[in-house]
């Protein structure tokens, strides 16, 4: 077993993963998940870093039992790397998670990656919140927050990617990062092929089991 680190997309809140959290730790696993200071307009990636490992630090003493695994969904792909490093991690997962490059500023994703050619609906209750249940859309868009911060278009700031056992939950409904986007985005920056589970953007919301089961997988690989 071990401790899951758990970092959500942006705009969002650690409230995410409140339905996978607990089932992670009914099959015998440690979770952490913490809020990004992402309403400070003078905070950056390194002060999310920081906010992540002092939460691992309080809550999950010296790691819990087993190796830590940490999670990146959405945004939280250009967090979840930079925290695996600092953690010495012994696995990294992107769950609809951006793949980011040495160097690349998140402004310069979109394009470098393709994404921008790509057909995503306006509606965020299409693109994001498919297959979530009425109730649980609502109560994430009342809990959503405005994500600052002039690192967007600085260098992403490591020089590799870390060296860690690393894997990618791909959602087959997502509307947001279309599946066939999301396998060529895996393959070309992973070089690994992604687990596939059920569910739209917000997987963690719409179908815990399946987000659990998967990290639960990768862990006891």
């Amino acid at each position: 077993m071990g401790t899951f680190v758990l970092i959500h997309g942006g705009g969002s809140s650690a409230w995410d993963w409140h339905l996978v959290a607990p089932l992670l730790v009914r099959k015998g696993h440690s979770v952490v998940a913490a809020d990004l200071p992402i309403e400070d307009e003078n905070a950056g990636l390194e002060d999310y870093v920081r906010t992540v490992t002092d939460a691992v630090e309080q809550q999950a003493p010296g790691h819990g039992q087993g190796e830590t695994i940490v999670v990146g969904h959405s945004l939280g792909g250009f967090t979840a790397p930079l925290v695996a490093e600092a953690l010495h991690a012994g696995g990294l997962v992107y769950l609809a998670g951006m793949i980011p490059r040495p160097g690349e500023a998140f402004m310069d994703w979109w394009t470098n990656t393709g994404h921008d050619r790509e057909q995503v609906d306006s509606d965020p209750d299409v693109a994001f919140f498919n297959g979530v249940p009425d109730d649980l859309a609502r109560e994430a868009r009342s809990r959503e927050r405005d994500e600052n911060g002039d690192w967007f278009s600085r260098p992403w700031p490591a020089d590799s990617h870390p060296d860690v056992r690393t894997g990618a939950i791909l959602c087959r409904d997502d509307n947001f990062f279309p599946p066939s986007f999301m396998r060529e985005q895996i393959r070309d920056r992973l070089g690994i092929e992604p687990v596939e589970v059920a569910g739209g953007h917000y997987a963690s919301i719409s179908n815990p089991e399946g987000v659990a089961a998967a990290l639960h997988v990768f862990a006891d690989d």
